[in-house]
């Protein structure tokens, strides 16, 4: 009897080994793949951007780069921040966000430049862009319109321009990302 007893639990023990060992190999195999999988070390370095506000006069608006998506920095003046303010209880807001959500500080509007309906850009940023009927952006691939704050006003655009993590360092001085 003794000896189908040490049989089984020498079987038992093989198993519980072979098994072991294999889950261990598994693991070892797969993680190069998991790793590769991380962002690489060109792209997290670009996962902040320190932008310069002291050059951007007062209704001046730019583009930077930040994760390769272009960055819309506005310098509002307080006739643009009004109508935002002003817009913030709307009835024809598709995507209802209120200005003061949407802003850290008043004059500077920072959002990601894709229109979120199929990943266009917007146009606006230049003086001479067309700024749609609410004096934002305009994407003239499909129609959508966007107001001082970045708005979804009308259009196919189901929600209103993204607005990225951002922080000021000091009063002229933004961290994007």
């Amino acid at each position: 009897m003794e000896a189908i007893d040490t049989d089984e639990t020498r079987r038992d023990f093989l198993l519980l080994t072979t098994v072991t060992v294999a889950a261990t190999g598994l693991a070892l195999a797969t993680w190069p793949f998991i790793d590769s999988l991380n962002p690489a070390a060109d792209v997290r370095a670009l996962s902040t951007v320190e932008l310069d506000l002291e050059p951007i006069e007062l209704g001046q608006r730019i583009t930077a780069v930040w994760r390769g998506k272009p960055v819309f920095v506005d310098h509002r003046p307080p006739g643009r921040i009004a109508m935002a303010e002003a817009d913030d209880d709307a009835p024809d807001l598709i995507d209802p966000e209120p200005d003061d959500v949407r802003v850290q500080r008043a004059e500077w509007l920072v959002v990601v430049g894709i229109c979120t309906h199929l990943g266009c850009i917007p146009l606006g940023q230049r003086p001479a862009d067309p700024k749609g009927g609410w004096g934002g952006w305009f994407c003239p691939c499909h129609g959508s319109h966007y107001d001082t704050s970045g708005r979804i006003r009308k259009g196919p655009a189901p929600r209103n321009l993204d607005v990225p993590p951002y922080r000021f360092i000091d009063d002229s001085t933004v961290l994007i990302g």
